[in-house]
């Protein structure tokens, strides 16, 4: 039996009342769906809040899980960040303010002058890459890598057919590679 049938096995008997199972699930996927709640908010108490209300949700409903092909680390995953997502539309909602912990007010976790100088040096090296591809093509590069457009919105905006914009961020991508490595 692989980990993830034992974790679906062990979800059914949760929705038959199992403590036991229950408290094995938490076990097993407790420290990886923390790590999702802490990723989303960004504090660890709140990360522990959504993590306590993501099991009391898993308790309620176990019942309703359905692999349909999916992994059961899937289901769990998603009611984690959907919880955390949840967790901060509500702070933001009612203007609560992010707690500060001690240790974010000794640490600046900012890069330092080194780390900074790098970053500006490889900016330069890369924005002269870039300069050497044709302005759409940077500029669907730009905005696929640096502003988190998807493919499909790039098409729509340039006027491109789908294909063609793949292909062109594909080749676009292979000349910078050869020019960096310059």
């Amino acid at each position: 039996m692989t980990p993830l049938d034992e974790i679906e096995a062990m979800i059914a008997r949760v929705a038959m009342g199992d403590r036991g199972a229950f408290r094995a699930l938490y076990d097993r996927t407790s420290a990886k769906l923390f790590g999702v709640a802490l990723r989303v908010c960004r504090n660890e108490a709140a990360a522990e809040d959504v993590l306590q209300e993501v099991f009391l949700k898993v308790w309620d409903n176990a019942g309703r899980y359905r692999s349909n092909g999916y992994s059961p680390m899937t289901w769990l995953i998603t009611i984690t960040r959907n919880a955390a997502v949840d967790r901060l539309r509500r702070a933001r909602a009612s203007g609560e303010a992010a707690p500060v912990s001690e240790a974010d007010t000794l640490f600046d976790p900012g890069p330092g002058p080194e780390a900074q100088a790098v970053a500006r040096d490889e900016t330069r090296v890369l924005d002269a890459c870039l300069a050497e591809l044709p302005a759409t093509r940077a500029a669907m590069v730009r905005g696929a890598y640096l502003d988190g457009l998807t493919y499909a919105d790039i098409a729509r905006v340039s006027g491109v057919k789908l294909n063609t914009v793949r292909t062109w961020l594909r080749r676009s991508l292979m000349q910078l590679r050869e020019c960096l490595s310059r």
